[in-house]
């Protein structure tokens, strides 16, 4: 090709150089022509590549450690909350990261590097052609707390995997009451409240003083953004023995005994079950609060562990030991089967409800005197329950309203009496729906591993406070309850808690309405952090609901008469470490009236002694 000067510019083509001159190298018309269609391609190919980058979205930024220095090779996920698409980037040796060609919507970050805690960012929404920049800043992970046997031992860290923790106490004594009873391998409560068949003093082993003996696991695992699986469960254990906590059983042990060799009895909410604590699962949400289904505390029990100055403690606690105030009216509804709850926290304030179904049988019972299993008509469940609690905090002040409903509500009384019954060989020998007799020459209901009680519908509200001037906590509550025949009654064979088996009921023990009123108060005083010193009261009323009204100690007292029961604690509790902790302290407590007629059936029967005295010494370790 010349120059205007004339001179030849050479081109090379492959290894040869050629000069480019008019006549052969340059294009002609027709080429241009053929090339036309191409070059129009290209144009609106590049034309429109500005539209499409404008309907995508980017992401990126830098991961640094705590120092602020960049980190290189972190795993970077970046999620797509509305499909769940996810893409992972890994960081360069600036410690950047970027994610391009993103749709529109909402995107959560992820960040992971062996040795940091894991990050994340949420929030993050792409617009129209956003370029959105999102720095991270990893922390250094710490070792597991609990990755040693003297780190567990003296940490509160808890043994937690993906989100499951299990947790568990164990909590023994030594002690001593004045009129107590021989302990037997189910008896979880100890014997610290005054006992209606108690006569002698002596030593024992006193189990779950401060807190119940167990094993539980739990969990929460996000299945969505703030949305949550929670399940738990959790059963009680006797550490003196190994077996589940059985309250039923330790009545079906001295069935048909004489009194004076009774064991310890007890009324209770754990019978044996696998679960005898809770066994629940459901969703919750930060936002929507959390629904439950399956075995689960009242929430009356839920109030009692929160404003109970001693926490519920079997040893030093009359609420906590005896769960009429928890149930609502009856200790065996403490915990509630087949039962929905739900609980939700909105700023200081918080709301719970639950709903029980009916469930179990209800037993039958006959018109004829001579009855027998095919004359007994049935009898339909209507244990139906529901509740409600309202309350909330304000500085160092909380309180709670809560009101609970129980139909065919059952109190286990005693032991089935053996020959010593003042008025038959057992008590189950009489359906007091209509007072037919049970047993002809064979039992319609075998006695044998039997509870026998009475059944009611109850109604209870309550109300608690709490308040803290540190170092002192004062506590104060109070509870009424009503109590009546139920509308709804059961029969012979019906079922209570545990699968056991009632083979003697009373429909209609009240004469008139019971009411039942509890009261309590106390303060803890904690020193030095270490060492909680608590001194708590504790009172349960009754009206006299018998008529004719003949109360008096000329014309005898029976179970349907007022009465008093007093109960009144002091004891040290000092912590060693996070989760150790020994006590020391004493319980006293005494009835009157009414409340202590042990066998409420004509003429009555009192207790054998009406106080009790009970120091004890123990320790408690928990995980």
């Amino acid at each position: 090709m010349k120059r205007s000067d004339g001179s030849e510019i050479p081109l090379r083509c492959g290894r040869s150089w050629k000069a480019l001159t008019r006549g052969g190298s340059i294009p002609s018309a027709v080429s241009l022509l053929l090339a036309q269609p191409f070059l129009l391609l290209l144009w609106l190919t590049m034309g429109a590549f500005p539209a499409w980058a404008q309907t995508r979205a980017s992401l990126s930024g830098m991961v640094t450690d705590p120092a602020g220095a960049a980190l290189r090779d972190v795993a970077v996920t970046v999620k797509n909350v509305d499909t769940g698409a996810t893409r992972t980037i890994t960081t360069d040796g600036g410690g950047h990261y970027q994610a391009s060609g993103l749709p529109l919507g909402r995107f959560e970050i992820h960040a992971a590097k062996p040795g940091f805690a894991d990050e994340t960012r949420t929030g993050i929404s792409l617009a129209v052609g956003q370029d959105a920049t999102v720095d991270i800043g990893m922390q250094r992970s710490t070792p597991d707390a609990c990755a040693s046997g003297r780190e567990f031992a003296t940490t509160d860290c808890t043994l937690t995997w993906h989100g499951i923790t299990l947790y568990g106490a164990y909590d023994v004594g030594v002690g001593w009451v004045s009129h107590g009873l021989p302990e037997n391998g189910y008896n979880y409560e100890g014997e610290s409240l005054v006992n209606r068949n108690g006569y002698q003093h002596r030593f024992l082993i006193a189990p779950n003083n401060l807190q119940q003996t167990g094993v539980g696991i739990r969990g929460k695992e996000e299945f969505r953004p703030g949305w949550f699986v929670v399940f738990n469960a959790s059963t009680g254990i006797n550490p003196q023995s190994g077996l589940l906590a059985n309250a039923s059983a330790t009545d079906t042990a001295n069935n048909g005994l004489p009194r004076s060799s009774y064991s310890i009895a007890i009324d209770g909410a754990r019978a044996g079950q696998p679960f005898n604590d809770e066994y629940y699962a459901g969703v919750s949400s930060t936002h929507f609060g959390a629904l439950t289904f399956g075995r689960q505390r009242a929430l009356g029990t839920d109030a009692m562990l929160l404003y109970d100055p001693a926490g519920g403690a079997y040893a030093f606690s009359y609420i906590g030991y005896n769960g009429t105030m928890a149930g609502g009216g009856d200790t065996e509804d403490s915990r509630w089967d087949d039962a929905l709850k739900y609980r939700l926290t909105y700023g200081p304030v918080h709301f719970g409800a639950m709903y029980k179904f009916a469930d179990g049988s209800a037993g039958c019972y006959s018109a004829s005197a001579t009855w027998t299993a095919t004359t007994c008509t049935p009898e339909q469940a209507h244990n139906n329950a529901y509740g409600f609690d309202l309350g909330g905090a304000y500085s160092k002040f909380s309180a709670d309203v809560v009101f609970q409903q129980y139909n065919q509500a059952i109190s286990v009384l005693n032991p089935l009496l053996g020959p010593q019954s003042l008025t038959a060989s057992y008590q189950s020998t009489t359906d007091s729906i209509n007072t037919n007799p049970i047993t002809g020459g064979v039992n319609l209901i075998d006695t044998h591993n039997t509870v026998y009680g009475i059944v009611t519908d109850n109604r209870a509200v309550m109300v608690a406070a709490r308040y803290t001037w540190d170092p002192v906590k004062f506590f104060a509550g109070y509870e009424y309850i009503w109590q009546n025949n139920p509308s709804n009654p059961l029969g012979v064979g019906a079922s209570d808690q545990g699968g056991y088996i009632m083979s003697g009921v009373e429909d209609n023990n009240l004469d008139s309405e019971k009411l039942v009123n509890i009261w309590w108060t106390g303060a803890k005083y904690t020193y030095r952090s270490k060492t909680d010193f608590t001194f708590a009261w504790y009172q349960q009323r009754q009206n006299d609901f018998r008529l004719p009204p003949t109360c008096s100690p000329a014309d005898g007292f029976r179970a349907s008469c007022a009465g008093t029961l007093n109960e009144g604690s002091l004891y040290a509790d000092h912590h060693f470490t996070k989760r150790f902790d020994a006590f020391a302290g004493i319980a006293y407590s005494y009835v009157s009236g009414g409340l202590a007629i042990a066998i409420p059936h004509k003429p009555g029967v009192p207790y054998n002694y009406s106080n009790n005295c009970a120091p004890l010494v123990g320790g408690r370790f928990t995980f």
